[in-house]
C-alpha cells in the first residue's frame, strides 16, 4: 500500500448552507460535483481538488460530539491493502463511490476515528 496524499475532510452539519457560505463565499472554494449518495450535502473544491465534504445531518452535532465524520487519504494497490488489513485483523468496509467506480475502504484508528481509503485504479472519474 502507497499513501499518496491527505485526501479531504468530511464534515456533519445542520447548518449545510452556512458551512457551504463559509468555506465557499468566505475561503474561496468552490461548490462542485458531487456523487449521487442518497444524502444531502456539498463538496468544496481547491483548483479541482474537493478537500471539503459536507455531510447534511438534522442538528449539528453538539462541541463535545465529533463533527469531523472522517479523514480520507488517496491510496494505490488496493488488493494489497486489503490482504494487508486482514492479515493484521484489522476490520474494513468496502464501498464503491456512486458514479466514479472508485473504491473506499473504512476502518478506525484505535481511538476510534474513522480513516477513509480511496482507490481511484479501480475506474471511474480521476
Amino acid at each position: 500500500m502507497t499513501l499518496k496524499r491527505l485526501d479531504h475532510v468530511n464534515i456533519r452539519t445542520g447548518n449545510l448552507t452556512g458551512l457551504t457560505s463559509f468555506y465557499g463565499g468566505l475561503l474561496g472554494l468552490e461548490e462542485g460535483a458531487r456523487p449521487p449518495f442518497g444524502v444531502n450535502g456539498a463538496w468544496l473544491y481547491l483548483a479541482d481538488l474537493p478537500v471539503v465534504h459536507l455531510v447534511e445531518v438534522e442538528k449539528t452535532p453538539e462541541a463535545r460530539t465529533p463533527r469531523v465524520e472522517h479523514f480520507a487519504f488517496m491510496a494505490e494497490g488496493l488488493e494489497e491493502t486489503k490482504a494487508r488489513l486482514s492479515e493484521a485483523g484489522q476490520s474494513f468496509r468496502e464501498v464503491t463511490v456512486p458514479g466514479y467506480g472508485w473504491t473506499q475502504l473504512f476502518l478506525r484508528d484505535p481511538d476510534g476515528n474513522n480513516v477513509e481509503l480511496t482507490f481511484m485504479e479501480t475506474g471511474g472519474a480521476s
